[in-house]
């Protein structure tokens, strides 16, 4: 990737979490990537994040972009070069910027579809609906800051939530050519995160009966990060193996 390296601030980021039957998760996946099991339980769900300032680091911040974008993330696992590693796939991303649609994949890595986002906040309520192709609803989220998260939730705790979350910094997301992912990992300095009573959620992938069928994918909480510095850095590509068991660095032909 041309820029391998884009600095900013997460002026606002908002996590929707599901917990999710593993069986169900393994059916969108493209191996070799598995469910992170936790609990008994696949964690997925929707980031909505607003970026601003966003830059490489040698152009000054007054330069920099601001855009709203949104990612169905999936926490896994997979084998790599011998090694177990985790992070999460990343099977659809939208974005209200034609220059993140027109050069993720190209420029620097995630393949975008354009969306239009509509949106109110203060300082306790967030709302947010992401529209897609011919006006459909992909995304809607309605919430307010909480005390704690809802008792129904697979974390037992905040920092138990936070943890796992942090350690999900590492994305990969499918590219044009099948076997081939990129990869991006989030470094901020100041991780911090604040639990929400879920009012409205929606979801394009986690809602569709044909991908998870009833009872597959249920709320479990969200969290909202505000005005975080951060650092976002290309990985190494990967590619599957020819046997779809590994992910390694190096491209085999096929």
């Amino acid at each position: 990737m041309f820029l391998d390296s884009i600095h900013g601030i997460i002026a606002r980021r908002i996590l929707l979490n599901y917990r999710v039957d593993p069986d169900a998760l393994k059916r969108v996946l493209p191996p070799p990537f598995q469910p992170k099991i936790f609990k008994g339980y696949g964690i997925a769900g929707v980031c909505m994040i607003r970026f601003k300032e966003l830059r490489p680091k040698f152009v000054p911040s007054w330069l920099g972009l601001g855009s709203e974008n949104a990612a169905h993330r999936i926490a896994v696992q997979w084998q790599q070069d011998d090694q177990l590693q985790e992070g999460v796939y990343i099977p659809r991303r939208d974005t209200n910027s034609w220059f993140n649609k027109s050069f993720g994949g190209r420029v620097f890595p995630g393949i975008f579809h354009h969306s239009q986002f509509e949106g109110s906040e203060s300082q306790n309520k967030l709302a947010l609906r992401i529209l897609g192709a011919e006006n459909k609803t992909k995304i809607e989220f309605a919430g307010h800051l909480a005390e704690e998260l809802p008792s129904t939730s697979l974390f037992s705790t905040l920092e138990e939530a936070s943890s796992f979350f942090a350690l999900g910094s590492t994305g990969y997301s499918a590219t044009h050519s099948e076997g081939h992912f990129h990869g991006m990992e989030l470094h901020s300095t100041d991780w911090k995160i604040a639990p929400l009573d879920i009012e409205t959620a929606k979801s394009c992938l986690f809602d569709d009966p044909n991908q998870f069928p009833a009872g597959t994918a249920e709320l479990d909480c969200a969290l909202l990060m505000r005005n975080v510095k951060h650092e976002w850095h290309s990985r190494p590509d990967l590619y599957s193996s020819l046997d779809l068991q590994t992910l390694t660095t190096h491209r085999h032909v096929r």
